[in-house]
């Protein structure tokens, strides 16, 4: 869904690209950190003691679980419980 009228659609691109690459690199970066922050909140608040393990399934499921076949899923959530745990 797009409700943006093409002018202000027009007038925001040309704002960002008024921006230098690294700015722009910069917004992209604390955007991502923020979408992994409201990820990890709601997890917490569903589950408070959520392991570490819970929290990169989770993020991994949000972000990138619907890129990958089922199978192919699985394995990445298996390697994921071993990273940070010398396994990874």
């Amino acid at each position: 869904m797009n409700d943006t009228a093409p002018e202000i659609d027009h007038r925001f691109r040309a704002m960002l690209l008024e921006r230098s690459g690294e700015e722009r690199l910069k917004m992209g970066c604390s955007m991502h950190a923020t979408a992994q922050a409201l990820v990890k909140a709601s997890v917490l608040e569903k589950d408070p003691l959520a392991s570490p393990v819970v929290l990169r399934r989770a993020l991994f499921l949000r972000f990138y679980g619907h890129e990958f076949e089922a199978g192919t899923r699985e394995k990445i959530l298996l390697a994921l419980e071993g990273v940070g745990q010398g396994k990874g």
